[in-house]
Parts: structure tokens; sequence; C-alpha cells
């Protein structure tokens, strides 16, 4: 697999610009059902140990249908409350953009639907535009770096972004295999990005990047032509996570930390001058990996896939609003986000609060 193919430079934040964005709220949800690495050992060949070994994991939430929980059930949630935490109305957003892999159908587009449920429940009709974003498990900071220069162009004021998946829905726990149904949760978060006339708020550096001859190391068929060369078609895997972990693990080993660097580098910073480094939760070693190579304190690398696993495009917006509700991401921080994911597709977006 080619890392960073023809790999140009991050993209560094202009000069002389003449307004910023701000995030202006945040809010995330979670399912109220929980699998933990016990339950899962009486699904499948593993154990506590062997799950916490290789990858931090050690429970993860997912939804219970019976309850009428879904992907745009929780990003309902998550988005009035990011909408409550900035202190607006429905009303007021220009746009929304859901970043998710598992839509509701093809056809309407879930943030449509989205769009009309937290206008019901929020009592006001909601008309602004509203798309779908499918990035993977990068498609929340790929949002980030959209939402953000939607603003700067100055045709939108606000945008709501919501990362949300339900990853439990494309897995069979007791036939998807350790190395995969162990890692994924289901969850949503969301962020309210919002115009602001002060020019030093914003994105200081952004990448978006893509590698599509490792589509096959993460992919969901839909049929059997959907299968990789050489990968015999098997009617139980239709519709299912198929993942290679080794592959993944090491890709995400050697683009993880250079993909940090090359920000840093666009920006003209240290990596000592990120307050907090925001990161898709794949894996705790990943993490930790990338974490001793700048030589950063634990408190600047945020990890929390322990409680929740690995919850695709939610997992880097669930995150930062655990932070800011914490207090340790506030106005005046500097934020590096960072995710990757099926495509395959890695980004950054390194930002001033």
């Amino acid at each position: 697999m080619t890392q960073m193919p023809n790999a140009r430079s991050s993209i560094a934040r202009s000069p002389g610009r003449t307004r910023g964005v701000k995030i202006a709220g945040t809010g995330s949800a979670l399912p109220s059902k929980i699998i933990t690495n016990a339950d899962l050992e009486r699904l499948m060949d593993t154990s506590d140990e062997w799950i916490v070994q290789r990858t931090g994991i050690r429970q993860r939430h997912v939804i219970d249908p019976s309850k009428g929980e879904s992907m745009g059930s929780l990003a309902a949630s998550a988005l009035i409350t990011a909408l409550n935490d900035a202190r607006m109305r429905p009303e007021e957003l220009d746009f929304i953009i859901i970043a998710t892999m598992t839509s509701h159908m093809a056809c309407p587009p879930t943030a449509c639907q989205i769009a009309f449920d937290v206008g019901q429940r929020m009592g006001g009709a909601v008309h602004c535009g509203a798309m779908d974003l499918s990035g993977a498990c990068s498609g929340f900071v790929y949002g980030m770096n959209i939402a953000h220069d939607l603003i700067m162009g100055g045709a939108y004021r606000s945008v709501a972004l919501v990362g949300a998946d339900t990853i439990s829905e494309l897995m069979d726990y007791a036939t998807s295999g350790r190395t995969t149904a162990i890692i994924f949760g289901d969850a949503a978060g969301a962020a309210i990005f919002r115009a602001t006339d002060d020019p030093n708020l914003g994105i200081l550096a952004q990448t978006m990047r893509s590698d599509g001859s490792g589509w096959k190391e993460i992919y969901v068929p839909r049929d059997e032509h959907d299968f990789p060369a050489k990968v015999a078609p098997e009617p139980e895997k239709i519709g299912r996570v198929q993942m290679n972990g080794a592959s993944v693990f090491k890709f995400a080993v050697g683009t993880f930390p250079e993909i940090i660097q090359e920000t840093l580098d666009a920006a003209k910073l240290k990596p000592d001058d990120i307050d907090v480094y925001v990161c898709h939760q794949s894996n705790q070693r990943i993490l930790h990996a990338a974490r001793d190579r700048f030589g950063l304190a634990p408190d600047k690398l945020y990890v929390n896939i322990d409680r929740v696993g690995n919850t695709v495009a939610a997992s880097v917006p669930l995150c930062l609003d655990e932070l800011r509700r914490a207090g340790r991401v506030k106005d005046g921080s500097r934020v590096m986000f960072v995710a990757f994911g099926g495509g395959l597709t890695w980004g950054t977006s390194l930002w001033q609060l």
C-alpha cells in the first residue's frame, strides 16, 4: 500500500483574512445498551485480556432499535444538545452536514430527516441546506474543514456538523470475528460552527487525503460483485464490515505521525504548541505510539476508546464534547484534530479556538 502518494504539503491559513470561525457549541449522544468484553466472551472465541491488550477497549455502546434508537435519533439528540450549548435555534442554521457511513437510506439524505426531526423537537421549521458526507472514520475531520471553508467563503454564517454511526447494524457478533466485531461502537457527536469578526480564530492548517488502492482493507459489500479480486464472496458477509486489521494497523501507525508532523510544519508550530490532540479512537496502541513519538504528556492526547470503542465518524466529536465539558478544551485553546479510516482516507484540522 502506498502511503501519502504524491502528497503536497498541508494547507495553511491564508494571511490577511478578515473573518474567523469559532466552535460555538458541542453535543454528543450514546445508546443505552453497553456490550462489555465479558459479554463478547460468550459470543465468540475471545477474552477480556486479549481485547484490552490489543485495542485498549473494555466496553462499547450499541443501539437498541426496540427503544427507537437509530443513527438518526442519536444524531438529532447530539445536534439539539449542541444547539442548546451554542444558545441557538435550529432556524438560525444555514447548513447541516451529517458525516456517516450508516445512512438510513440512499435517498433521502439522512441529514434532511435529522433537520426535520430537530425542528419538530425544538418547535421550529428548518429549511437550511442539508447533506450527508461519507468519509468513514475521517468524515468528521473532513467535515470540519468543509464547514470552516463554507463560512470563510462568506455565503454561510452558521454550519452544524454531526458525526454519527451505528456500525453495530453492520456487525454480526457471532460471525464477524474477534478482530473486527470487538472494535466498534455506536455514538453521535455534533459541533456548531459560526462566523466571527475575530480573524485569529479558526483553522491554522488542514489536510485531507486518500489512497483508493487500499479500499479493500475496510469495506462493506452490498452484493457478491463488491468483493475484491481473489476473495470468494460469502453470503453471510454481505452487508457486514470486512476489515484487514493488520493492514489497517500498519497504515495507521505509519500515517498518523507523518500527517501530524506535516500539519505542524504547515502552521510553523512544534508539538508542544498544541494544547490537546483530538484523534480518531481506532486503537489505544496507535494513540500511545503517536504520543510517544512526539514526546507528549498523557493529558495532551485524549483517549476514550476504553469506554466507547471505535465509533467511526462519531469518534472525534465525541472526544471534543467530552473535553469541552471537562474544561480541557476552551476558548483560547489550540487543538489538532486527526483521523484516518476506510477509503483509505486520512486528514487533519488544526484550530485556534
